[in-house]
């Protein structure tokens, strides 16, 4: 299981290859919030999103025959651009399976950063957990999954590290820290650091509607599944049902869910570009959104949003820009 040690050491060998990603505050978006709002800006990550420091930690723990065989992981984009870049900065071969229904972008730059792409049928119901080890088994590979990885959550953990330094710089020692959530790897080791460095912080997932399946896990105390497993804008954020090993580190730590409309992501991700100068996917803007528009359910005179991707359709943006700027 994560630890905060292991977070420690995956910080460790982050350092000099992660970026320490900014933290970012806007008064117009105070105003629109009511509270004092600080902007986590992990889009700004190498490959746009907090996914790097996951798929690095995982990749430089593996022994060196591992490493020789190569490794597989499966993902919509942000998680396999992750994988693939610290997989091309060690030397090892990579396999990632990725949706035929993801966005292009993430698919090419996926295949830009050297890694083989293998394409399944998730709107049509094909597992991406049976290809993945079928490819694994054949080719003797390691599994590296997206979010239910101990390494892999330790490395998205060093993010919760830099969050308790920075917010104590700020002087923010009690808030929400809103984490847009997919299968929980960043909302768990977000949490696990601040349990150890920073306990007034606490960390609460923000779904999209209808793919609020780590929200309804929380109230219900047990895992629950989406129905459906695409059909959102919110594309990056969205998974089955948490994972088994985040779901009981999630269950004691946070606090309860909170779920966005499609059209609030929209009007984040507009809010984002105009007041902080960064882009965003509609997966990334979750958190931003519910700071904005979700203040009723929200504690304290400050947030802390998380702001996670920045592989956004050129189209959507400009969509999300002419609604709303």
């Amino acid at each position: 299981m994560t630890s905060i040690a292991m977070i420690g050491a995956a910080a460790e060998r982050l350092k000099g290859h992660a970026r320490v990603t900014p933290l970012l505050s806007s008064p117009f978006l105070d105003e629109i919030a009511g509270r004092r709002v600080l902007v986590k800006a992990e889009c700004l990550q190498h490959t746009g999103s907090f996914k790097f420091r996951g798929g690095w930690s995982a990749v430089s723990a593996l022994p060196e025959e591992a490493r020789k065989r190569g490794v597989i992981a499966y993902s919509s984009g942000n998680h396999a651009q992750g994988v693939a870049a610290a997989a091309k900065a060690h030397g090892v071969p990579a396999v990632i399976v990725m949706p035929a229904d993801a966005p292009r972008l993430k698919i090419q730059n996926t295949r830009d950063l050297g890694a083989e792409v293998v394409l399944y049928d998730r709107a049509g119901g094909e597992s991406r957990e049976a290809v993945g080890a079928q490819y694994a088994e054949a080719r003797g590979l390691t599994l590296i999954k997206p979010y239910d990885e101990p390494q892999v959550i330790a490395g998205q953990g060093t993010t919760g590290l830099e969050i308790a330094e920075q917010a104590a710089a700020e002087g923010v020692t009690q808030a929400d820290v809103l984490v847009n959530c997919g299968g929980g790897g960043l909302s768990s080791g977000i949490a696990l650091a601040l349990e150890a460095r920073a306990p007034g912080l606490r960390v609460r997932t923000v779904e999209p509607e209808s793919f609020d399946d780590v929200a309804r896990s929380l109230a219900a105390g047990e895992i629950c599944r989406n129905p459906s497993q695409s059909g959102s804008i919110c594309d990056a954020i969205l998974t089955p049902q948490p994972g088994e090993i985040t779901f009981p580190i999630l269950s004691r730590l946070c606090g309860p869910g909170l779920v966005i409309s499609e059209e609030e992501a929209m009007r984040a991700m507009a809010l984002a570009f105009l007041r902080l100068k960064i882009v965003l996917e509609p997966g990334g803007a979750a958190s931003l959104a519910a700071a904005l528009f979700h203040g009723g359910q929200i504690e304290g005179e400050a947030v802390i949003a998380v702001a996670t991707g920045g592989n956004v359709d050129a189209e959507l943006f400009r969509e999300a820009l002419s609604r709303y700027a």
